[in-house]
């Protein structure tokens, strides 16, 4: 039994820092690196790509609306071709940091409020699938069990590839607890390594409203901003590592 174990990284911005990055990196397999359009400056995007390549992480292109103020948390009603060319330009801008490096990006998952409207707003969706086809039809996008993202990826070609939070709360239909609401982040180290164990052994998550949802995935995401990030993450890791599950990155 494999999983990957990712997290969202290089969000910080010039003197403003926002988690810690290189502790996760020694954690984690894939790195959803930001792309400067909700979070990272170009300094902050080189270091993170830099960091990641030498630990020999996997990097993903985080993309995500253009709202730096919001942090991409807010929903913006775009056209898709405009979307679709953002979307591009987040990829290309990454894959060049990446390329000093010596690493490329492997891997495109969309960030916050874009992710949340890709679960069911088809227009949006297929716009970010149109963008990765566009730019490298090899890369799979990382997305929501369900989504019409994933349900886009496929039908263009695509790889889709379902991921579980490890630190949010879930609904009943499988979604995301909105973040104002009151169950939506976990806090507990052993509650998420628990989460993660159950999800493999028995493919079910238990939602807030104490029913258990069915959840396929191949990588487990514990958000990089979260309050204790890192000690969530070296919980699940020496969780897995325990049941003998091999971490392994899916791209």
């Amino acid at each position: 039994m494999r999983i990957d174990l990712n997290s969202d990284l290089g969000e910080s911005f010039g003197r403003w820092t926002l988690g810690d990055d290189d502790a996760m990196l020694d954690l984690v397999t894939s790195a959803n690196v930001a792309c400067g359009f909700h979070a990272g400056d170009a300094t902050t995007l080189r270091r993170t790509c830099a960091a990641a390549a030498a630990r020999g992480v996997v990097v993903g292109a985080q993309v995500g609306y253009r709202d730096l103020a919001g942090f991409g948390r807010r929903f913006v009603d775009m056209d898709p071709g405009e979307l679709a060319d953002d979307v591009v330009y987040q990829l290309g801008s990454l894959d060049g940091m990446c390329r000093v490096a010596g690493t490329a990006v492997r891997y495109l998952k969309p960030h916050g409020a874009l992710y949340n409207a890709v679960v069911h707003h088809a227009a949006q969706a297929r716009a970010v699938v149109d963008a990765v086809r566009a730019y490298d039809p090899a890369l799979p996008v990382l997305g929501l069990p369900g989504s019409e993202l994933l349900r886009a990826a496929e039908a263009a070609g695509l790889r889709a590839v379902p991921e579980f939070f490890v630190d949010r709360g879930y609904t009943g239909d499988g979604t995301l607890v909105p973040r104002a609401e009151p169950g939506a982040l976990l806090h507990d180290a052993d509650e998420v390594a628990d989460r993660v164990r159950r999800l493999l052994a028995e493919g079910v998550v238990r939602a807030v409203d104490g029913t258990d949802v069915t959840v396929r995935a191949e990588s487990a995401c514990v958000h990089g901003d979260s309050p204790g990030a890192v000690a969530m993450a070296a919980a699940v890791r020496a969780a897995l590592e325990a049941d003998g599950v091999a971490l392994e990155a899916f791209a």
